[in-house]
C-alpha cells in the first residue's frame, strides 16, 4: 500500500492506492458503520463492474461486522432502463448485495418513470448520509453526473436529478442524486480499477475540474488499484 496523498480541490481528498479495491471498501464500510453517530447507518450505493465486486465482497457477512438489519440501503444514480434490466444499477445491487444478505433494514431503488421527487424526499428525511460510494468513468464522469452538463450547476434545492450526458458516450437518460447530496454525507469513498481510468485520475491529481473532482462529502476518501494509479503507486 502506497502512502495517502492530499488531493487538490476543495474538500481535502485523500488517494490510498491499494492492491485490492474490494476488501479494502469493505474494511471502510464496517468502520464506518462502527463509528455511526446515530442508530441506523445509510449506505449510498453505486453501479458498474467495480462496485458489483465491492458488493460481492461486503455481502460476506464473515469477514466484515455489520449489523444489516441496520443499515438502509439507497442508490446514488440509476439509468432510466427497467429495473430488471442487465444495465440497472438496482438489479446489480440487488443481485450483488440485498439479496445475497437477505436481511437489510430497507431498500430504496430509483425509478424514473415516478420521477426525481420522492426520491428527493427520502434523501431529505435521511439526513446525513453515513457512506456514499462513488465510481469514476474514463471520462470523469461519477454517478450520472457528466461534463458539460447543466445538473454541474444545480441548486443547492435539488437533491435529486434527471441528467443524459451531452456527449453521447454514456447511454440512457438517467436519474441521479446531486452534489448537494452527495455533500450530505460523512464519508465519500471512490473506488477505482483499471488502466482506463489513469488518465482521467491523472488529470484530477493535477487539479483538473472533471466531475468526480467537484464531488465533496465532510471527508473524501479515493481507493485507487495500481492499474489506475500507474506513476502514483510509488509516490
Amino acid at each position: 500500500m502506497s502512502t495517502p496523498r492530499l488531493l487538490p480541490w476543495g474538500t481535502p481528498g485523500t488517494l490510498r492506492v491499494v492492491d485490492d479495491v474490494e476488501s479494502a471498501f469493505a474494511a471502510e464500510v464496517s468502520a464506518a458503520f462502527h463509528s455511526r453517530p446515530r442508530p441506523r447507518f445509510s449506505l449510498v450505493c453505486s453501479g458498474g463492474p467495480t462496485a458489483r465486486a465491492c458488493y460481492e465482497e461486503l455481502a460476506h457477512v464473515g469477514r466484515y461486522r455489520v449489523d444489516w438489519e441496520l443499515v438502509d440501503v439507497y442508490i446514488g444514480d440509476e439509468r432510466c432502463v427497467p429495473p430488471d434490466d442487465p444495465d440497472a444499477n438496482q438489479r446489480l445491487v440487488r443481485e450483488s448485495l440485498v439479496d445475497r444478505l437477505g436481511n437489510v433494514g430497507s431498500f430504496h431503488p430509483m425509478s424514473c418513470d415516478v420521477g426525481p421527487g420522492p426520491y428527493e424526499m427520502l434523501i431529505k428525511v435521511a439526513g446525513e448520509l453515513d457512506l456514499v460510494h462513488m465510481g469514476m468513468g474514463p471520462d470523469g464522469h461519477t454517478a450520472s453526473l457528466f461534463a458539460g452538463g447543466p445538473e454541474l450547476e444545480s441548486g443547492p434545492e435539488d437533491l435529486v436529478l434527471l441528467t443524459s450526458d451531452p456527449s453521447g458516450w454514456n447511454p440512457y437518460p438517467r436519474m441521479t442524486l446531486s452534489f448537494e447530496a452527495f455533500s450530505r454525507a460523512r464519508l465519500m469513498v471512490f473506488t477505482v480499477s483499471g488502466s482506463d481510468k489513469r488518465p482521467a485520475l491523472d488529470e484530477i491529481v493535477k487539479g483538473g475540474n472533471l466531475p468526480a473532482a467537484q464531488a465533496t462529502a465532510r471527508e473524501v476518501l479515493w481507493l485507487v488499484d495500481r492499474a489506475a494509479a500507474g506513476n502514483l503507486a510509488g509516490s
